[in-house]
C-alpha cells in the first residue's frame, strides 16, 4: 500500500496532540505507512508538554517510515515558544493552509495515495487570506473538483449533504433537482466502490416538516426533491424518498437504508454526531483521491490539556485504508 498523509490541522488546536496519542496507541501495522504533514517542533513541544512518549523523525519523500517513530514531512517551522494552545493567529491559520496545499500537491505527484486531515480553524484560515468555507471546498480547488461532496460515514449512519457551509435561510435557493441527482449517483458510487456494497439502499430525506405534507409545509418536495428521486430511480439506483427527516435517520440506523442523502449540514449532522460523536469521519467525496478526516473541531477550549482523545482520528484512518483496498478490488473487477 502507498504512502497515507495525515495533515496536522491548526498547531494550537488538538491535532498535534491527538497525532501523537494515535502513533502512540496504534499497532505497528497501523502506522508503517503513515507520515504526517506538518511541524517537527510542534509536535515535539507537545509530546513533551504533555509527557507522550513519542519518537519523532523528520521524513522526506523517498523515505522509508521506522518502526516505532512518528515521520513528519516539515512543511513548516514554527516557534513553538510564540505559539498559545487555543489561540489562533493568522500565522497558525497559513500554516494549516501549507499542510493543506502540500498534501495535494505530493498526492498529484504520487507520493501519497490518501488524505487523513486533523481539524482546522475556519477563521483563521480566512485570517490568512484563504477564503474558504472549510476543508471540503479548499481541497476541492486544489485539486480542481467541481462536485466536492461531504459524507459523514459510521458503523452505524452514513450521511451525504446537498448543501454544506451556508446560512439555513440559503439553502432552498440552493436546491435544484439536477443537483441532488448528481449526489444521489455520487453517493452510490461511493457506497459500491468506496464500501464495498454491492446494491446500496439509500433514502433520501425531506426538507420541511413531515417531507411537506402534501405541500401544507412547504413545495421543494413535490416540485425538486421528489422528480430527482423518480429521475435517479429511473436510471437503475435504488433510492426512495423523500422520507419526513424525524423518522428516516432512525430507519437507516436500524438497518434498513446504508445511507442518507440530506438537504443541509445540521440535518445530517445533528443524528449523525448524535450516534457517532467520538468515531465518525468525514469523508470527502467528489475528489480524484481519498481524504477522510476527523468529525470534530479544533476544540480550543482543550487544547494543550491532555484530555483530547484520537478515536476520530483511528477511525479516518482505518476508514481511509478500508476505501484504499475497496476502490482497488473494485478497479481490479470493473
Amino acid at each position: 500500500m502507498d504512502h497515507i498523509a495525515i495533515s496536522m490541522g491548526c498547531p494550537v488546536g488538538i491535532g498535534p496532540e491527538i497525532i501523537l496519542k494515535y502513533f502512540t496507541a496504534a499497532e505497528t501495522d497501523q502506522t508503517r505507512r503513515l507520515v504526517v504533514i506538518g511541524d517537527l517542533g510542534v509536535l515535539k513541544s507537545c509530546a513533551v508538554e504533555l509527557n507522550i512518549p513519542a519518537v519523532l523523525t523528520p521524513w522526506h519523500p523517498g523515505d522509508r517510515p521506522v518502526a516505532g517513530t512518528i515521520p513528519v514531512l516539515e512543511a513548516t517551522h514554527l516557534n513553538p515558544e510564540e505559539l498559545r494552545w487555543g489561540q489562533p493567529t493568522a500565522t497558525t491559520g497559513q500554516a494549516m493552509a501549507t499542510y493543506i496545499k502540500r498534501a495535494a500537491q505530493d498526492i498529484d505527484k504520487g507520493i501519497f495515495s490518501c488524505l487523513v486531515t486533523c481539524p482546522i480553524s475556519k477563521s483563521a484560515l480566512h485570517d490568512a487570506g484563504y477564503n474558504y468555507p472549510g476543508h471540503t471546498e479548499m481541497l476541492a480547488d486544489l485539486s480542481h473538483s467541481s462536485e466536492p461532496i461531504m459524507m459523514m460515514a459510521g458503523t452505524t449512519l452514513r450521511v451525504t449533504l446537498a448543501t454544506i457551509h451556508c446560512a439555513l435561510a440559503e439553502v432552498p435557493a440552493l436546491l435544484s433537482s439536477k443537483r441532488i441527482i448528481r449526489l444521489i449517483e455520487i453517493t452510490h458510487t461511493s457506497l459500491v466502490r468506496d464500501f464495498g456494497i454491492a446494491h446500496p439502499q439509500i433514502a433520501v430525506a425531506g426538507l420541511n416538516p413531515h417531507a411537506g405534507e402534501d405541500g401544507i409545509f412547504g413545495h421543494e418536495e413535490e416540485e425538486i426533491i421528489f422528480p430527482a428521486v423518480h429521475a435517479a430511480q429511473t436510471a437503475g439506483i435504488t433510492v426512495s424518498g423523500p422520507f419526513p427527516p424525524d423518522t428516516v435517520f432512525h430507519k437507516a440506523a436500524s438497518g434498513l437504508f446504508d445511507a442518507v442523502v440530506c438537504m443541509y449540514h445540521d440535518q445530517g449532522l445533528i443524528p449523525f454526531k448524535l450516534l457517532h460523536f467520538s468515531d465518525g469521519v468525514n469523508v470527502s467525496l467528489g475528489l480524484p483521491f481519498i481524504r477522510t478526516s476527523v468529525d470534530h473541531g479544533t476544540a480550543y477550549d482543550i487544547a494543550g490539556q491532555g484530555k483530547a482523545t484520537a478515536s476520530s482520528l483511528h477511525a479516518a484512518v482505518e476508514m481511509a485504508v478500508q476505501m484504499y483496498h475497496n476502490r482497488r478490488n473494485y478497479q481490479a473487477n470493473a
